[in-house]
């Protein structure tokens, strides 16, 4: 009876480390945050029209790399797998989490379009499974006082209810994050990006109404990060920094470069694959991009951004927002 007892408290213990998060690791840097996005393996249709270039290897390389460099926390800007309700599609994306949450990495992760996309429920399903801390209606999460605030852009898969409850979970939260003396920077994340010159997604104009005011308004909100946009770009934006970071595997998209696009500041840094550090250094953040060299031998710095504490007001910021619609528009129609 006795040794039955023992077998049964063994399998309990087993089980109750397979569900957890992380395994606490002292060789991880706390302070260190990495984000990537787009992860997903390339779907066929999209071959039909836009250049494979080892894809996969690339997204198991990129897993890897970020599993050495030991940040504190990994998070996923969305588009993880190519269909979410596919089993088969997350079984290589298991094994990197896994790898990544022994390592004491946190992982965490908001929704993209191809998560929601055919089999919605089950796709939601199956990413809350992996990412059980994951609320579809917005959450935040602080490392060494940066805060980090997730967004779910998929509008169409939210109800009004769901939609209005959002946005005004971030604005309060902004609020509560800006009078706190213990939090120094926000960054806001979502999957579609507001502003991008890419040819195949263009800009998310919900996401310019309802994220990006709130953003401009708040002191403290000084970088935004998007996916959805397979490359790398740069925007500054009433004096803040947007940056699209969709290297982590999709087909790489071309770029509208016509004279009536959005002001790229990373037009000559365009890595097929790629992910982004932040690290707060006294009174800056310190943004840096790794890319995949060209012969998959490994991967390198590629761009170093440091992001100061604000200075310009933010009623300048919000009387420049009408400007920057306008200036999106444009761009979308060339």
């Amino acid at each position: 009876m006795y040794q039955k007892f023992i077998i049964l408290y063994m399998l309990s213990l087993t089980t109750s480390l397979a569900k957890s998060q992380t395994i606490p690791s002292q060789s991880t840097d706390s302070t260190l945050i990495a984000f990537a996005s787009d992860t997903q393996a390339p779907m066929f249709v999209e071959t039909l029209w836009l250049k494979a270039t080892h894809n996969r290897q690339a997204t198991k390389k990129l897993f890897s790399e970020i599993g050495n460099r030991q940040p504190g926390s990994l998070f996923l800007l969305g588009d993880v797998v190519n269909l979410g309700y596919s089993n088969k599609q997350w079984k290589p994306m298991d094994v990197y989490l896994q790898n990544l949450r022994n390592k004491g990495i946190t992982v965490d992760a908001i929704l993209g379009n191809h998560e929601v996309m055919g089999r919605s429920n089950a796709g939601q399903k199956k990413f809350q499974q992996r990412f059980p801390d994951h609320v579809r209606t917005g959450y935040v999460e602080v490392r060494d006082s940066v805060a980090v605030i997730l967004l779910n852009s998929n509008f169409k898969k939210l109800t009004k209810a769901e939609d209005e409850q959002q946005q005004e979970w971030y604005k309060n939260e902004l609020a509560k994050l800006d009078a706190d003396s213990s939090i120094q920077y926000i960054i806001t994340t979502c999957h579609h990006s507001p502003f991008t010159n890419s040819k195949i997604v263009g800009c998310c104009k919900e996401v310019q109404q309802k994220f990006v005011p709130a953003f401009l308004q708040s002191k403290k909100s000084q970088l935004f990060l998007s996916g959805h946009c397979h490359g790398f770009e740069h925007y500054k934006i009433s004096g803040k920094d947007f940056m699209v970071i969709g290297g982590g595997g999709g087909l790489h998209q071309p770029l509208n470069e016509s004279a009536g696009c959005l002001p790229d500041l990373a037009k000559d840094y365009k890595p097929l694959f790629h992910y982004l550090t932040v690290q707060r250094k006294g009174n800056q953040l310190q943004v840096t991009s790794f890319h995949l060299k060209d012969d998959f031998s490994g991967f390198e710095k590629g761009l170093e951004v440091d992001i100061k504490k604000p200075v310009d007001s933010v009623l300048a910021n919000v009387r420049i927002l009408q400007t920057v619609h306008a200036n999106a528009m444009v761009a979308e129609q060339n």
